[in-house]
């Protein structure tokens, strides 16, 4: 009987919860994380003012890249005596509240990395595990508007129970703190009780980028762990059906920039992450981008299918080496990403709009052209780089003309 009515109140704990959690993400969040490109080793207080100051020049802020998040390599190697955490001391002499400080003046939102477990990814005693009301604490007084909770190690190891109940419980700390602090699960996989408990959850292993060892577009190579493009999109396809307004899925960071994707691997990439709803975290360095990489990632069109938040999008169809992805967007508009995975060029190939349940009065736009594009009997012919798309807007002339 004890054991029932515990039950019954953990379980409407939890409800209550997930309820009242704060809808910080009405939209996927947009921002910047440090890990892709200077990893853990290469960050210091110097560098990220200097990719701070780059967001707002470059404009990124302006299109809606607002949350700048420092990940692994900021922490000392030890807790303080309570259990506190403490910036390395050689590379972040100031500290963290003057780095969100120096963030918010120039209109910034300011996030850290950080650990539920025993131990950091490296293996420093720097976790938060049987501290997370000390550490949640500071986050409040250093003015941090983002935490990114990545599951790395538990000393006698993690079960699924105990990752469960660690971040329910800082879920529950964060909801309650005096901040608004947008709170990214970082476990690897879905788990259904995400939704209720976080703001944004990866659902995929991590991504190959810059550091490490580059980034691919579609490879079977997993070594050290990290997965291509492909992989994480078809990973991040398979919870397409929980994603919803306050709940975003993330397949990790984006591997745009010179991180070992052409220009046109580069334009699917950032296609597909749009289509999917993904929260969009550039992992380049904004101080030094290519024009075509900033025409990618400041795309207004591809910005607004990402920011509609009326579905995750997701793949419909797969012919051969060409896949079809489709999101609805709102006012009857939708979006499709024609994507060829194969090694070839393809030529004039015919999209048909009723294999895939389309009709009516649309005016189709190729979001990255620019162009208009005209169907013949309901067909469009589009030709395919390899790992190139074509990445389409279909608005309802109706409610266009409305």
């Amino acid at each position: 009987m004890k054991y029932l009515i515990l039950v019954v109140i953990l379980t409407f704990t939890v409800s209550v919860m997930g309820q009242n959690k704060k809808n910080l993400a009405p939209t996927p969040p947009m921002g910047w994380n440090s890990w892709n490109w200077f990893g853990k080793k290469e960050i210091n207080e110097q560098n990220m003012k200097e990719c701070m100051d780059a967001m707002i020049n470059e404009g990124l802020l302006e299109v809606g890249y607002e949350y700048f998040v420092i990940d692994g390599g900021w922490r000392d190697t030890k807790l303080g005596p309570n259990g506190e955490l403490l910036a390395n001391p050689e590379k972040f002499p100031h500290g963290m509240k003057a780095l969100a400080d120096y963030a918010h003046a120039r209109g910034l939102k300011f996030g850290l990395h950080t650990v539920p477990g025993t131990h950091d990814c490296g293996g420093d005693p720097v976790g938060g595990f049987g501290h997370e009301e000390v550490q949640v604490k500071q986050f409040e007084d250093w003015g941090l508007d983002f935490i990114k909770l990545d599951k790395c190690k538990y000393a006698d190891g993690w079960n699924e129970e105990l990752v469960e109940s660690t971040y329910k419980k800082w879920s529950e700390l964060l909801n309650k703190s005096k901040r608004d602090i947008l709170f990214s699960i970082s476990a690897y996989t879905y788990r259904n009780w995400y939704p209720d408990n976080c703001h944004m959850a990866r659902t995929t292993r991590d991504i190959a980028a810059k550091v490490g060892k580059n980034a691919r577009f579609d490879s079977n190579d997993t070594s050290k762990g990290l997965i291509s493009v492909m992989t994480a999109a078809i990973e991040n396809n398979e919870s397409s059906q929980f994603a919803k307004e306050g709940y975003w899925n993330d397949p990790d960071m984006l591997v745009t920039g010179e991180q070992g994707l052409n220009i046109d691997e580069q334009k699917s990439h950032f296609g597909l992450w749009c289509i999917m709803s993904a929260p969009l975290f550039l992992g380049n360095d904004p101080r030094n981008m290519t024009k075509e990489e900033k025409e990618i990632i400041t795309n207004k069109d591809c910005i607004e299918i990402n920011q509609d938040p009326t579905e995750q999008g997701k793949r419909v169809k797969v012919q051969g080496s060409i896949e079809i992805w489709r999101k609805n967007l709102r006012n009857g508009n939708l979006a499709l990403l024609v994507l060829n995975r194969g090694e070839t060029e393809i030529k004039n190939n015919i999209l048909s709009l009723n294999e895939i349940n389309l009709e009516g009065n649309l005016c189709i736009k190729n979001v990255y052209s620019g162009k208009l594009l005209k169907s013949k009997k309901g067909k469009i012919s589009v030709d395919l780089m390899p790992h190139g798309c074509e990445f389409l807007l279909l608005e309802n002339k109706e409610q266009t003309r409305k």
